[in-house]
């Protein structure tokens, strides 16, 4: 129940005033959940206490210092209250809840659900360019606000239950591989292949360039290990294959590796140099300002730059709170994708699990290169992270599951033998009174 509260509360775009802080309802949601899943955590609820747990634990309050240190401890407490609930509070709701395979399908399954409701108030957006969702509720209490784009290809784009048109295609488009794999798994390849187009097919209305790059990276990924399915070492290949374009990108090529994704994976040439340039200049500011950031001050650049606005989620992280808290979060996020990737022993259903999962976390590091994730969306990528560290426990889960208990082995040891039997097979009894 916490976990589908949590994933119906991301599409519901209501803004609760509550005194002087503006709450919407997934935060409400965590907020509530924030210490039940601590005191669970610590109690070992949620499985061995992980490297990332803490790793996210020190980035919270890294960035709270640094957070004190530019705005005062006045100014940071409800921007740091903020993060820590949306950090915390949503990754320990996935630890304590997603916790075997049965758990982590309805989590796509809702999400497949939810998706798809909200399908045809997208396409009516995406023709008309008017807000149905945010219309409907605004009648009972304040929303996002509307945001206004030029049409791309001649539709409008669908800014959904969020406040902008990217957020709309990354909550849509982060659970494609997913839905094909785990949805589709033991489905007829009619089924599986419907309803991972229908998915991918409402992403795309977001018209942004950033969701559909994620979209394509999870489809090449999900085609790389079903072509190669037989071959153990398909994945360092894949990664041999990557870095050799890595390197030729750097020796040959005039831009830097990130200069030349950003600059070639986007509707428009314009924004990616634009987004070039947040990137120069917001590297130069993480360089000025090392270890705390600058919080939420305005950051140097040209004044033809006009909006401050930081395309880029690792980059900001960076910029706000300092190379510390940058080094925290990814650190936490290459662990559990490494940690999860070299895990063994795992049944096929489960390495087919595992693979989606790990493919839709690599495409969603990807995306945050030229997409800053914020609000609903942030609490998805957490609660994303916390969702796949289930599987690093299965195999110690089996084992307690299966262990025989030591009175047992001691009574069927002492216990009578049948004639005629080889003591191997205890005896079957009649337990009813």
């Amino acid at each position: 129940m916490p976990v589908s509260l949590f994933l119906v509360s991301l599409i519901i775009p209501w803004m609760i005033p509550l005194g002087p802080v503006i709450m919407p309802i997934y935060r409400l949601v965590l907020s509530v959940m924030l210490l039940p899943c601590t005191f669970m955590w610590l109690n070992g609820k949620a499985g061995r206490i992980r490297v990332p747990d803490i790793g996210l634990g020190l980035f919270c309050l890294w960035a709270a210092l640094s957070l004190v240190f530019a705005h005062g401890v006045t100014g940071a407490i409800q921007p740091a209250g903020v993060l820590l609930v949306e950090t915390l509070g949503a990754y320990l709701l996935a630890r304590c809840y997603i916790r075997d395979a049965a758990s982590f399908r309805s989590l796509i399954l809702l999400m497949a659900k939810l998706i798809v409701l909200l399908a045809p108030f997208a396409v009516y957006e995406w023709i008309t360019g008017s807000k149905p969702i945010l219309a409907a509720f605004s009648m009972v209490f304040p929303t996002v606000d509307v945001t206004r784009m030029v049409p791309r290809l001649g539709f409008w784009r669908v800014q959904g239950p969020f406040s902008h048109s990217i957020l709309f295609g990354v909550f849509c488009g982060s659970i494609v591989a997913m839905t094909h794999l785990v949805l589709g798994y033991g489905k007829s390849s009619l089924s599986r292949w419907l309803l991972t187009t229908t998915i991918a097919g409402i992403a795309f209305l977001s018209m942004s360039s950033a969701p559909i790059a994620g979209i394509m990276v999870q489809i090449a990924l999900t085609g790389w290990a079903w072509v190669l399915k037989a071959y153990p070492r398909k994945w360092a290949v894949l990664a041999s294959l990557a870095l050799a374009a890595f390197l030729v990108v750097k020796f040959g090529s005039n831009q830097t590796p990130i200069q030349f994704y950003i600059s070639h994976f986007t509707f428009d040439q314009q924004t990616g140099w634009y987004r070039i340039w947040i990137w120069n200049y917001g590297s130069a500011s993480v360089l000025n300002h090392p270890w705390l950031g600058i919080g939420f001050a305005d950051w140097v650049r040209p004044p033809w730059m006009g909006s401050d606005s930081v395309d880029n989620f690792w980059l900001i992280t960076a910029m706000r709170h300092g190379l510390p808290a940058f080094i925290l979060t990814l650190a936490s996020c290459l662990w559990i994708v490494a940690a999860i990737g070299l895990k063994k022993g795992l049944s096929q259903k489960l390495s087919i699990y595992r693979t989606a999962y790990l493919i839709s976390m690599v495409a969603y590091f990807i995306v945050g290169t030229t997409v800053h994730f914020w609000g609903p969306i942030y609490a998805w990528f957490t609660f994303l992270l916390g969702s796949g560290i289930w599987l690093l426990d299965i195999e110690s889960d089996e084992k307690t599951a299966t262990q025989p208990n030591p009175t047992d082995r001691a009574t069927r040891r002492h216990s009578p033998q049948p004639s005629g039997s080889s003591g191997k097979h205890p005896v079957r009894t009649n337990r009813k009174k």
